[in-house]
This record gives structure tokens, C-alpha cells and sequence, in this order.
């Protein structure tokens, strides 16, 4: 699914898809283009099965400086707002639930929607030089790009509180602390890090960790007993996999698990068969 799109660049090595964020010149801001070529792929991601995890980065030495300052400029008015975030849902909420694991690689600021771009993944590598800043009220703006979602339900009501009303940063260190990143490395090996990461998961479950980051995302909307019938629903899912058939299979004759090339070895069914195709 190599294509060419504007603001950013993708690259598939084997079962894991690199995306880089690519507009230096206004530190990867969220352009009308980037959002646009973000959308196009996170649906082709969902039709293309060969892609079992997801790597997010950015190129240059910061992630995202979060919106765009010509369309805030240019775009204020109540109705162009309204249209954008009617887009921005067509986005973000699908990035959150891809249905395969998605890792962050992240070098330099994550300014306001920035910072919400790497918290919609899965796992979060930073780089020394990371910084995550708030920055909405220093603009007049309310907390986007879904940091209302994820923050409160990484760090809690309270320190959320507290870093967006105080235009709060944090640095690495701090980043990892709070929760909301798995580890500080070396600017210059952020990216050998967070592939490795994605690597790893794409060599194992990648459907099934789907399935649960479902669940996860219900988890503080639910009652007891829904989340319990979630689980049992997913475990159902789970349960009749290939990638589950072949841990199981792995755990009892006590060899390496192999759930991608067990998956590999089954014809995908997207369940849309096209004229003439399987009617099963």
C-alpha cells in the first residue's frame, strides 16, 4: 500500500507499515494535507491484511506542533469549525481503534493536538529531546484531538487538571513517569526501538490485540456485567482464531508460538466476497 501522499510518507517492511509525518517546514503541524492523507490510510490499513502493526513517527527533529496555524487563522468561523472536526471524527476515533497495534515513535515537541496524535496509539516510545505541551489555553482553545479522551484515563481527573490549566510540559523523564510512554531512549534510536516494538507485535496475536483494544476502550463507560459480556464476546473471537489455535497448539508440544505465520497460512476472508467468490 506504498503510495504517494501529501505531508506524509509511508513505507511497509514486511508486516509492519511506517508512517512518518512529513512537513518539516511547520514541524509536522496538522495540515488540511496531513489530516486528509492520515484518513486514506488508516482505511486502507483496514482493507489491507498484509499489515499486522503500525509504526507513527515523524520526520525532522519534532513530532507534531499540533494545528495548523493557517487554517486557525484562516478558518475560524463557527461553521468552517464545525466541518473540520465533522472530519477530524472520520480520523481520530479510527486511528484509536485500528484494528492492529499501533506504536509512536516520538522525537522533539508534541504540542496540544500533537500530543493527542501519539496518545490515540498503543505504545509510545520518546526520544530524549520529547516533550509533551499542552498548549490549548495559551491559545483560547479547548483540548483536542481526543486529549480530553486519553489523558484523564492515562494519568487521572486530577493531574490532567493540572497540566492543561497550567499550559503544563513535561520532558522524557516525565513523559514515561506519568504513564504515558514505555521508554526513553537516544534521539537516534527512536526509530530502530519502535520498529522493533511493532515488530514484535506484528509477529504475534495482531488480530486478537485488535479485539482487545476494543474492550479497553470500553472499559470506563461500562458497567461490571457489560464489561464482562464484552470479554466473554471477544473471547469467543479469540478463542476461534488461527493465532489462538497455534499459541495453544505452541503451549502444549512447549515450542516457539508462530501466530503471523499461522495466520499467513490461511486464506484471508474479509467476509465481502466478490461475485462468484466463495458463498460460504
Amino acid at each position: 500500500m506504498i503510495k504517494e501522499y501529501p505531508h506524509v510518507e509511508t513505507e511497509q517492511r514486511g508486516p509492519v507499515l511506517i508512517i512518518r509525518l512529513a512537513n518539516e517546514k511547520a514541524s509536522n503541524s496538522l495540515t488540511r494535507e496531513m489530516r486528509m492523507s492520515l484518513r486514506d490510510i488508516v482505511r486502507e490499513i483496514e482493507d489491507d491484511h498484509s499489515v499486522r502493526a503500525v509504526y507513527l513517527t515523524a520526520k525532522g527533529k519534532n513530532f507534531c506542533a499540533g494545528g495548523d496555524l493557517r487554517m486557525l487563522t484562516d478558518a475560524n468561523e463557527p461553521w468552517p469549525v464545525h466541518r473540520r472536526f465533522r472530519h477530524a471524527a472520520s480520523l481520530f476515533p479510527p486511528l484509536m481503534k485500528l484494528n492492529r497495534p499501533v506504536v509512536c515513535g516520538v522525537r522533539g515537541v508534541a504540542i496540544g493536538g500533537g500530543m493527542g496524535l501519539a496518545l490515540m496509539t498503543d505504545l509510545v516510545i520518546v526520544g530524549e529531546s520529547a516533550k509533551f505541551s499542552a498548549g490549548f489555553f495559551r491559545l483560547g482553545a479547548v483540548p483536542d484531538c481526543l486529549t480530553l479522551y486519553t489523558l484523564p484515563r492515562t494519568i487521572g481527573l486530577s493531574r490532567t487538571r493540572n497540566f492543561i490549566y497550567t499550559n503544563g510540559s513535561w520532558n522524557a523523564q516525565e513523559i514515561v513517569d506519568n504513564g504515558l510512554a514505555l521508554k526513553v531512549v537516544p534521539d537516534d534510536q527512536v526509530d530502530a526501538e519502535g520498529i522493533a516494538m511493532a515488530e514484535k507485535l506484528a509477529a504475534g496475536p495482531a488480530e486478537v490485540m485488535g479485539v482487545a483494544k476494543q474492550l479497553l476502550l470500553k472499559s470506563f463507560e461500562s458497567s461490571l456485567d457489560e464489561l464482562m459480556d464484552y470479554e466473554g464476546f471477544g473471547q469467543v473471537l479469540a478463542m476461534s482464531s488461527v493465532e489462538f489455535r497455534e499459541g495453544l497448539q505452541a503451549l502444549v508440544e512447549k515450542r516457539p508460538s508462530d501466530p503471523m505465520g499461522a495466520a499467513a497460512a490461511v486464506p484471508y476472508n474479509d467476509g465481502l466476497p466478490s461475485a462468484g467468490g466463495d458463498k460460504g
